[in-house]
């Protein structure tokens, strides 16, 4: 009843997560567009401290935006502030990060045949990744390395690099992942919290006291916002990342999501450039074929033939290594319902799965999960040779 009832809060903090990270990444995107493009505005707008203006039109109506050099004469009654997009967005995956991996370490985050971890000491260390990832980076934002920004960027992802090299040391393949996934969004989370709510807040300060508001607030909360921007692509992919086996449990897939991370951002600056009237398809086009390389460097290898293998063989295997959680009835105690509801308790849907069994317990290796029920290499050879055999149950 205990794992159900996590289950049922795993599903909602989910489905918070999601929609949150919708509104946090939507109004990135919105917003940075509306910077790109904002045009030149009439000489009377000008007199009146409007730095840009957009005209747009959406769901039957037209909508004219102004950005002010500083600050308006007069402060709107109404002043809508973009932050629990963020918070809440980072709140919620804190506590999945928390409830999945720190609350279930010893099956999530920890793997033994990597390092000899207690869970105390693997949670200090994953929690440790987060904070001194963000005091890194904010370092590194206060100096003048970010004045340069392709090279602050290589230096960031070289951080990166670094960082997942160490945690697959240490820890499980998906949980590298999501922790790479959680460093980059505590940096974007506290972005919002230490820099561009501070920047926004001295704005109406200033104009409430009638002073002239500290243009470095501005660019300061705008080189942040930017940051944001360009890791928005490589967060959403590892947030879906535990869908790909083939990308987090390939022997370089530390590597793998280096690549990765690399090639998201890389392929939003051709979005960012595009708003400003600059387009570049060839930023778009090597984008596509950097990731085509990193999908062929990381194809499974070919399955070498174990002979003849009967099917009395292979329903062996399943039952003892795959049945514990693939079943109407797991007697894994991590799982109370088969997991992506894949049950293989007859001869016609272990057929019916083949393939799955193939890519997942043959070339990507990452099932039986954790290899917890011990399956062997040999073993994983005579899955694939009866798949590619025919799948016969006869």
């Amino acid at each position: 009843m205990e794992s159900y009832i996590l289950d049922w809060f795993n599903l909602l903090l989910r489905f918070l997560h999601v929609i949150t990270g919708i509104a946090w990444i939507g109004a990135s995107f919105y917003f940075i567009w509306l910077d790109n493009s904002l045009q030149t505005p009439p000489e009377w707008k000008q007199k009146k401290g409007i730095y840009g203006d957009l005209w747009a039109i959406h769901g039957g109506g037209f909508y004219e935006v102004a950005k002010y050099r500083n600050a308006p004469e007069q402060l709107p009654v109404t002043l809508h502030w973009f932050k629990w997009e963020a918070y809440a967005t980072w709140i919620t995956g804190f506590i999945l990060l928390s409830l999945i991996y720190y609350l279930g370490a010893d099956t999530y985050l920890i793997d033994p045949e990597k390092a000899d971890l207690k869970q105390w000491q693997a949670i200090a260390i994953g929690i440790a990744v987060l904070a001194a990832g963000w005091f890194i980076y904010d370092l590194a934002c206060r100096s003048p390395l970010a004045e340069h920004g392709l090279l602050f960027g290589l230096i960031m992802l070289l951080i990166i690099a670094l960082t997942a090299w160490g945690l697959s040391q240490l820890f499980t393949d998906r949980a590298v992942y999501i922790h790479i996934g959680a460093l980059i969004g505590t940096a974007m989370a506290a972005n919002v919290y230490f820099t561009i709510i501070p920047a926004q807040r001295e704005l109406v300060r200033a104009m409430e006291a009638g002073d002239v508001p500290d243009p470095m607030w501005g660019i300061r909360a705008k080189l942040r916002s930017t940051h944001n921007n360009y890791a928005t692509l490589p967060v959403i992919f590892i947030m879906t990342s535990n869908h790909y086996p083939m990308t987090y449990s390939h022997p370089y897939g530390w590597l793998v999501l280096v690549a990765l991370v690399a090639i998201g951002a890389w392929a939003r600056h051709f979005f960012n450039l595009r708003h400003k009237g600059i387009t570049r398809p060839m930023i778009l086009v090597s984008a596509l074929a950097a990731l085509a390389i990193v999908a062929w460097l990381i194809i499974p290898p070919r399955v070498i033939s174990q002979g003849n293998v009967s099917f009395n063989q292979v329903q062996s295997i399943i039952q003892q290594r795959c049945s514990t959680c693939h079943s109407r009835k797991p007697t894994d105690k991590q799982f109370t319902t088969p997991p992506a509801g894949v049950t293989l308790d007859t001869s016609k849907e272990i057929q019916r799965w083949a393939p799955r069994i193939l890519q997942r317990a043959v070339q990507t290796k990452d099932m039986p999960f954790m290899n917890r029920t011990g399956i062997t290499e040999q073993e994983r050879g005579k899955l694939g040779a009866w798949v590619q055999a025919g799948a016969r149950t006869q």
